[in-house]
């Protein structure tokens, strides 16, 4: 039997974390990208191989779940995620995978739910309603958001907004969600048809990260809350679609509200040690700040 893993969106923020633990631990990937050229990085780890995936193309669907024994499936953030989504689940059916993991979000069971959990809670339902053995991975936001989005704030100004106020939130790191998905996409057995909520050890509010930021950095780093209205003119000045301004200050909105603060032990439970703190990623990622 084949023993492929397909990874895909694998050069996202957690496509590539599980790529690379996947890789570590000594699996044959094939990791599904939008462009070859930039997946360039992930060609040299060791046991991996690209395939292109277009979903204009369902032909590269098709090639991509060929010969694949686990599945992890991302979608991008975008308007027509579930319809990738779907696209991806009927891919994997097609092909007879044996077992599928599915990227979806904190909060994703909850009825109804911010627009981003119903999203992700069409996808799940559709995974269920196609006979798959299938596992879903529910983690809260990403520490990495930090690089991705705030870095430039913090080493131009000493400084980050979000229209957060007081609310905690119990940011995890993406390299636990990668070795989560690796654990599980190596032994699927052990997981069939459950959900697991992925959060980092504890929750902090933005006060508390910005000091932990001004220690790993060694110069004091400011939390400052803005006004929602702010936040949804700085996005449109950004020309973001307003569905994603809409659904991202909807996320905030819950978090500034104290839903995002619960912590679970199920990083622990599967790979065996606690998830990075925000001071083990503060550190890590030091020279990006």
């Amino acid at each position: 039997m084949s023993t492929i893993i397909l990874v895909t969106g694998a050069t996202g923020t957690v496509g590539s974390a599980t790529v690379k633990a996947l890789s570590a631990l000594g699996a044959d990937v094939r990791a599904g990208v939008r462009s070859l050229i930039k997946g360039d990085n992930l060609k040299r780890l060791p046991g991996v191989e690209l395939v292109e995936i277009n979903f204009e193309r369902p032909e590269s669907l098709a090639v991509a779940f060929t010969g694949v024994n686990t599945a992890f499936l991302i979608t991008p953030f975008t308007a027509d995620q579930v319809e990738m989504a779907q696209k991806l689940t009927d891919a994997a059916q097609a092909a007879g995978v044996r077992h599928v993991v599915r990227l979806s979000a904190s909060g994703a069971e909850v009825e109804p739910g911010i627009q981003l959990g119903q999203w992700h809670r069409q996808a799940e339902d559709y995974l269920k309603s196609s006979g798959l053995n299938y596992t879903l991975l529910r983690p809260g936001s990403f520490m990495q958001n930090f690089v991705h989005q705030y870095a430039p704030s913090i080493k131009a100004e000493n400084a980050f907004y979000l229209p957060m106020g007081n609310g905690r939130v119990s940011y995890i790191d993406v390299r636990d969600i990668g070795d989560v998905a690796a654990q599980i996409l190596l032994h699927p057995d052990e997981h069939t048809q459950m959900a697991y909520t992925l959060t980092g050890p504890q929750a902090l509010s933005g006060y508390e990260i910005a000091e932990v930021f001004s220690s790993a950095t060694g110069r004091p780093i400011e939390y400052l809350d803005v006004p929602e209205e702010a936040a949804r003119a700085a996005m449109q000045q950004q020309n973001l679609p307003d569905w994603m301004t809409e659904s991202l200050l909807e996320l905030n909105a819950i978090s500034r509200a104290g839903y995002a603060s619960g912590v679970t032990s199920d990083v622990q439970q599967i790979i065996g040690r606690p998830p990075y703190t925000f001071e083990e990623f503060a550190v890590t990622y030091r020279d990006c700040f």
